[in-house]
Order: structure tokens, then sequence, then C-alpha cells
């Protein structure tokens, strides 16, 4: 039977702390990674700038008015009403259909509508430009094309056509306002 006979002057390898002294915890390496740490913060900072740089330059597109279009004015919208329909793809899609009438000496090619959507607040909570869609035939099913493949002549009303695949949760289920933004004219 053999064995192993310790002379009690060898003193065993000495076990790590787990507690209780903590003078030695800097000579062993603990506490924070300070370089990822630092790296983390910089990127938190960088995408929390990027966020209110970008965020407020858009702010600012929406916020401040196009220049007027003086021929605008002579175009009327009347009888707006609202559907909605299931696409192909099985989402919902809303529909505003209409009249726009020209009532000014110019022929119209080409219109943008701005169309907004307010919430039960009455804020906006949708903002849209689309450009004018007119109704060129409604059977066997309605088909739209822009105001330059059949231009508006002065006096003439036509029926038009917006879609909308999204809109804002936020709505109010109401009528949104439509106003001419931009027309061109022959």
């Amino acid at each position: 039977m053999g064995g192993t006979i310790l002379d009690m002057g060898d003193s065993p390898t000495p076990l790590p702390s787990f507690g209780g002294d903590t003078a030695n915890k800097k000579d062993e390496g603990y506490g924070p990674p300070l370089i990822p740490l630092a790296i983390g913060v910089a990127a938190v900072l960088i995408v929390i700038g990027a966020f209110f740089l970008f965020g407020r330059k858009g702010a600012n597109e929406n916020s401040t008015p196009a220049a007027a279009d003086p021929y605008a004015a002579n175009l009327a919208i009347s009888d707006p009403a609202m559907s909605t329909a299931d696409n192909f793809a099985g989402q919902q899609v809303t529909y505003i259909e209409g009249k726009i009438t020209n009532k000014g000496s110019k022929t119209v090619n080409g219109a943008v509508v701005q169309i907004v959507f307010h919430d039960s607040l009455g804020q906006v909570a949708q903002k849209e430009m689309q450009r004018l869609m007119a109704i060129t035939t409604r059977e066997p099913y309605i088909d739209t094309a822009p105001l330059s493949s059949a231009p508006l002549k002065p006096g003439q009303t036509r029926e038009f056509r917006l879609t909308f695949e999204h809109i804002s949760a936020d709505w109010n289920m109401q009528l949104p306002e439509i106003t001419v933004a931009k027309t061109s004219t022959q």
C-alpha cells in the first residue's frame, strides 16, 4: 500500500478568495472591462445623435409649407367618399374617390394633392402627397391614369381616385383634408 506522505513544511497552492478579501481584486484582474464599455457607450451616443439629426430634418421638411401654386386655387374638389377593399395580398386598401373641376382658363395635365388625416384630438396623424389619378374606365373594373394621359380642360370635371395601402392607427376614421398642392398646366 503505497501512499504519499506530505511533509508539513510543504505548503499547498493557495486557493483563490471568493469574498471577504477585496484588497487583492485589482491585482487579480477583476473589475469592469473599460474598453468594451467605452465602445458601447460611444455607439449608443452616435445612434441617439443620428436619430435626432435625421428626425429633426424630416420634421422640418414636413412642417415647412411649399410655395403656393397660383393655379391650384382653380381646381375644386367635390363629392369625396371613402371605401376600403382587400387587395390580392390580403391587406386592406383605402380609397378616396371624388370629382375635380377645372374652374380656370388653362388645361391641367398634372396635379399633386395633399391629404391630411387627423387623430381624435384634431392633430395631424398622417400627411401624404400623391399624384392625382383620374378614373378612366369603371367597367369591368376601375382603371386610373395620371392627368397627363387625358388633360383636364377649362370647365371640365373628372372623377379621381387616391389609393392608400397604410393609414396611421391614430386616424380618427373621418374624411381627411384634401387640397391641391401643385399643378402642371399647358
